[in-house]
């Protein structure tokens, strides 16, 4: 049995150790700074409980020998230090972080490792790119290539039309980062919350614009191939002119913690929340131009005694499959490993990509 750490006891954390406890294959230890948090997961009776500063590399490292890999779930800024651990015990390292500097650093890391280093496993970045490296194969040449992933609630009532539903630091992150995307074959930067756009699907109208990290690798690695690949955060219409207020207009953009402060009391967590995934390209094939599009909702569901929401089980999921893929074999198990290299028929026919077919 193969055995499995996991930093941090939160909303992704909590429901990774049952979803491996719960595939019977894996011995789960799950460790956070905070007893109060390990408390709480005790009652999933999933794992072994160990309470450990990640910050304390020399602690880290005691906690972390013996394992076959690290699923790290704290915030983005916390993982740099814990891939050294994860390299200096010989531990297949795996993430869910959005930050694009962070997972060149971890590149780096990876270099002539003898385990395996796999960022970014989460919805966007994660499961996104899969889904859009998939429709790229199709194509002869691709002109356009656009990913949109929202995750929203299913019934908002505030003007902003959004729920907390992960990491405030992560959503953060996203709104005031520079963005990738490939302009005309050449990659570029552009600006978060610009590039409005408005679509429908199933009926329901969405408005989407650039926010950073969700496109993954996907620019490094269709440079050159495709001629304009762009990623989007999908929100209901409204959200982003009230944002443009807080962040530019209020300048709470050069206070991000006071910006932290100001979602985690007044915007309410919930679990009834929708995650909406459209990729889309448009291209050329046997000198015909061809549109191809893959588009889920995913609803929240049970897992072991308890229900999870949407944006709980479609990130771990594509943790867990990553990660279980990664020791099965199926992917590559030493080096840096990017999200296109995974399959999309193979993730979804995989015990923990299933979790994608609840879809809506």
């Amino acid at each position: 049995m193969k055995k499995i750490l996991i930093l941090g006891a939160g909303k992704i954390g909590r429901i990774a150790a049952v979803m491996l406890n719960e595939s019977g294959d894996y011995a789960v230890t799950l460790a956070d700074a905070s007893g109060e948090m390990l408390e709480i997961c005790a009652e999933d009776n999933a794992a072994t409980l160990v309470k450990v500063d990640v910050t304390d590399e020399a602690a880290l490292t005691d906690v972390a020998k013996g394992h076959d890999a690290i699923l790290s779930t704290c915030p983005f800024f916390l993982n740099v230090a814990i891939a050294r651990v994860a390299r200096a015990v010989g531990a297949s390292y795996f993430d869910v972080t959005e930050d694009v500097e962070t997972t060149r650093a971890i590149r780096e890391i990876s270099k002539g490792a003898q385990c395996a280093f796999v960022p970014q496993c989460g919805l966007a970045p994660g499961f996104i790119s899969i889904a859009a490296h998939d429709l790229f194969k199709r194509f002869d040449h691709v002109n356009k290539l656009r990913l949109r992933v929202g995750a929203l609630p299913q019934n908002p009532t505030n003007r902003l039309k959004y729920n907390l539903t992960w990491s405030t630091d992560g959503l953060i992150n996203e709104y005031l980062n520079p963005c990738e995307a490939i302009l005309n074959g050449k990659r570029v930067e552009v600006l978060p919350l610009e590039g409005y756009e408005r679509f429908t699907i199933d009926g329901t109208e969405y408005e989407a614009f650039n926010t950073s990290g969700g496109v993954g690798a996907l620019c490094d690695m269709l440079e050159g191939k495709v001629d304009n690949l762009d990623y989007k955060t999908v929100r209901y219409p409204g959200h982003q002119e009230i944002l443009k207020i807080l962040i530019e207009d209020l300048r709470l953009g050069e206070r991000p913690e006071m910006m932290k402060e100001i979602f985690e009391n007044a915007l309410p967590v919930t679990k009834q929340d929708v995650i909406v995934i459209f990729a889309d390209a448009v291209g050329t094939r046997l000198g015909e131009l061809c549109e191809e599009s893959f588009i889920r909702k995913v609803h929240g569901t049970r897992v072991g005694n308890m229900d999870w929401s949407a944006i709980q089980i479609t990130t771990s999921a594509g943790l867990c499959a990553v990660m279980d893929m990664v020791l099965t074999g199926k992917l590559p198990a030493t080096g840096y490993v990017r999200q296109e290299e995974v399959r999309l028929e193979d993730f979804l026919a995989n015990r923990f990509g299933r979790y994608y077919s609840h879809a809506g």
